[in-house]
């Protein structure tokens, strides 16, 4: 059950850099100072990634939590 858990550590940190993404886009748009129309479309498209990157990253932890009480 190892290998569930390292796969799992994976698809979570792969989760995780999904969501710093997020963030790093915002924080970009921000600093380019935006009107209100452009960033909301581009907020638009971040919380997609970001409900996406979560998902992945809940994934992921319960693999490792599956991994951790099947071993």
């Amino acid at each position: 059950m190892a290998v569930v858990i390292w796969i799992g550590a994976a698809i979570s940190l792969l989760g995780l850099a999904g969501i710093i993404g997020c963030v790093i886009t915002v924080v970009r748009g921000r600093r380019q100072g935006l009107d209100d129309a452009a960033m909301r479309a581009r907020l638009q498209k971040v919380v997609a990634w970001n409900l996406g990157s979560l998902m992945t990253s809940a994934v992921g932890l319960a693999m490792v939590v599956v991994g951790v009480i099947l071993s």
